[in-house]
């Protein structure tokens, strides 16, 4: 067939699951996949890798529902913005655990390898770097909130 879901296919949610399982169930640390253009590779633990989605695979997401609303916001200019976005899908959380404070919050200073929060995937958390470095200006979603590959997470004022 040889058709879009085809490519697709390793991108399905319940396949994603299945291999979590396996790679828990035999102790394996990391698992690389390739199929056609896209590739996929899940890590256990450190920093997660992002690369090679071709953009069709973005597709197989489907698009938030409406727009959230800004958690926390602080009076900026729009034109020195830059925006940290979410590098998968899964589940934002603002903190390490609920009874510890927020990696960051509106006014704090970041650099590229400052952790911001992290993103539950298929019951791994992944901690997201802020790849940037400035001022937050803005938390663009809420604590425990689904996010999408892609979604603005955080405004960070480069100039400050």
């Amino acid at each position: 067939m040889g058709g879009e879901a085809d490519e697709l296919d390793i991108f399905d949610v319940e396949r994603l699951a299945k291999l979590v399982e396996l790679m828990n169930a035999h102790d394996l640390a990391e698992l690389d996949l390739r199929q056609r253009a896209n590739r996929i590779r899940i890590r256990k633990g450190g920093e997660p890798i992002v690369s090679g989605f071709a953009p069709r695979a973005i597709e197989a997401y489907p698009a938030p529902g409406a727009p959230a609303a800004p958690a926390q916001v602080a009076p900026a200019a729009d034109t020195h913005l830059d925006v940290i976005v979410s590098p998968m899908v899964g589940t934002f959380y603002s903190a390490p655990d609920p009874d510890s404070p927020p990696f960051v919050k509106v006014g704090d200073h970041v650099g590229p390898t400052t952790t911001v929060c992290v993103i539950e995937a298929m019951k791994v958390f992944n901690p997201i770097a802020a790849e940037k470095s400035g001022q937050v200006v803005a938390v663009l979603v809420e604590n425990g909130e689904a996010v999408e590959f892609n979604q603005p997470l955080f405004k960070v004022d480069a100039r400050k």
